[in-house]
C-alpha cells in the first residue's frame, strides 16, 4: 500500500480513507492492580502516599507493577486523592516585555526549580501586568500549593488578600508592613556601597536612575541606599538628581537624557544593569566619555555587564542563591506555617572600568 499526503491508497489508486496511526493505550490503575494482585483502592493508596496500613510486601508489589507498566498517576487524580498539587508558582508583577528582558530570571528560576525538585515539587510561572490580572485563584483553586511573589508592589490587593487568608506565600522582595515571610538581597546596603565607591573616588555630584517605579520596594530600597551614602558623606541629595526608569533600556536612555538636561554630573548610580545599557547610549549620544567625563555604576551584574565598552562596575546579585532560598522558604512554609521571617542575602560590588576619578582630578593629575 502507498500513502499520498498521509492518506493510504493501493497501487490502483483506490481511496482507503484517512490514515490514523495506532496510539499505544496508556496503562491504568486497573492494569497495575491486576498485575500486582490487589484492588485499585490499594494501588491508589500506595501511589498517593496514603499507605500506612498496607504491608511493605504489598507496597513493593504495587510499585514494581507500576514501574513495569510505565504507569504514572494522573495529576488531577493525585490532587483529589492527596489534597496537594505538588506545584509551586512564581508570580512576576511585570509585563511580558519586561519579563522577556529580565536577564537574571533564568538563573533565579534555575535556583527555584533545583530546590523545588528536592521537595518533589515543580514550578510554574505566571507573569501579570503590574496593575492587571489576578493570581490569588492559583491558590484558591488548588492549582498550586504555594506562591512566590517576585517584585512585590505596595499597591497589590491580591497579595494582601492571600496573606490575610493565611495561604502559603513568600515574597521575593519585601513589604515592611506585611506580616509574611520574605527573601531578598540587601538592596539598600548594595546601593549604599555602590555610591560610597563613587564618593571614595572623589565624586560629589552623583545622579541616580532607579530600576523601576518606586511602587516596587526594590526600587525604593535602592534609592534609600543611594541617599544614605550621600548623607553619610555630608552631601545633600537633590531631587533633580533622581529620575525613575522602568526595567528596560529605553527607559534608561530617556532617564539619562533627562538627568543631563537638568545639569552637570560627575557620576551616576543606575539601579539596574539593563537600564544602564540605555543610559550608556544616551551618554554616547551626548558625546560624554565613560569614565573620563562621567562614572557609571550599575546593579545586578548580569552576564553582559563585563563585556560592555567599558566593562560596567556593578553590584553583583546572587540570582541562583536567591531563587533557591525563596523556594526553600516556601516549601518550609507549606510544611509548617511557622512565624514569618525575613532573609537578606548579601551583595558584592564588582569594580570594572566604568568608574574612575572625577574629570577635574584627572586633568589635574595629567597636568602634574
Amino acid at each position: 500500500m502507498w500513502r499520498t499526503g498521509g492518506i493510504p491508497v493501493n497501487p490502483c489508486g483506490n481511496f482507503k480513507g484517512p490514515y490514523r496511526p495506532m496510539i499505544p493505550r496508556r496503562p491504568t490503575s486497573a492494569d497495575v492492580a491486576a498485575r500486582a494482585g490487589v484492588s485499585r483502592t490499594t494501588v491508589s493508596f500506595v501511589l498517593n502516599g496514603r499507605d500506612d496500613a498496607i504491608s511493605a510486601a504489598t507496597r513493593e508489589r504495587v510499585i514494581d507493577a507500576a514501574r513495569q507498566l510505565g504507569y504514572h498517576p494522573h495529576a488531577p487524580a493525585r490532587q483529589l486523592a492527596g489534597g496537594t498539587s505538588q506545584t509551586i508558582g512564581l508570580v512576576l508583577r511585570q509585563s511580558p516585555e519586561q519579563v522577556a528582558g529580565d536577564a537574571l530570571l533564568a538563573e533565579t528560576l534555575r535556583g527555584m526549580t533545583a530546590a523545588a525538585r528536592l521537595g518533589g515539587y515543580r514550578v510554574i510561572l505566571e507573569a501579570l501586568e503590574p496593575k492587571g490580572g489576578r493570581y490569588a485563584d492559583l491558590l484558591r483553586s488548588g492549582r498550586t500549593d504555594g506562591l512566590v511573589v517576585s517584585g512585590p508592589r505596595v499597591d497589590d490587593p491580591d497579595l494582601r488578600d492571600i496573606v490575610r487568608d493565611r495561604f502559603p506565600v513568600v515574597l521575593q522582595g519585601s513589604l515592611p508592613d506585611l506580616d509574611v515571610t520574605s527573601v531578598d538581597v540587601d538592596n539598600r546596603a548594595g546601593a549604599k556601597g555602590a555610591v560610597e565607591h563613587l564618593i571614595s573616588l572623589g565624586h560629589r555630584r552623583i545622579g541616580c536612575i532607579t530600576n523601576a517605579p518606586l511602587a516596587y520596594t526594590a526600587a525604593s530600597d535602592r534609592l534609600a541606599g543611594y541617599r544614605a551614602a550621600l548623607r553619610a558623606a555630608n552631601i545633600e541629595p537633590r531631587p533633580e538628581w533622581v529620575v525613575e526608569a522602568a526595567f528596560d533600556p529605553q527607559s534608561g536612555h530617556r532617564a539619562m537624557a533627562e538627568l543631563l538636561d537638568r545639569g552637570p554630573l560627575d557620576a551616576v548610580f543606575i539601579a539596574s544593569d539593563v537600564v544602564a545599557f540605555g543610559a550608556l547610549g544616551a551618554l554616547r549620544a551626548a558625546r560624554l566619555r565613560v569614565p573620563e567625563d562621567i562614572s557609571v555604576v550599575g546593579f545586578d551584574d548580569i552576564p553582559l555587564a563585563g563585556f560592555l565598552d567599558p566593562p560596567l562596575t556593578t553590584v553583583r546579585l546572587p540570582a541562583y542563591e536567591l531563587g533557591h532560598a525563596v523556594a526553600t522558604a516556601l516549601l518550609d512554609r507549606i510544611a509548617n506555617p511557622a512565624a514569618p521571617r525575613r532573609t537578606l542575602l548579601p551583595t558584592e560590588l564588582v569594580v570594572r572600568s566604568s568608574t574612575g576619578l572625577p574629570r577635574s582630578a584627572t586633568v589635574a593629575r595629567r597636568a602634574h
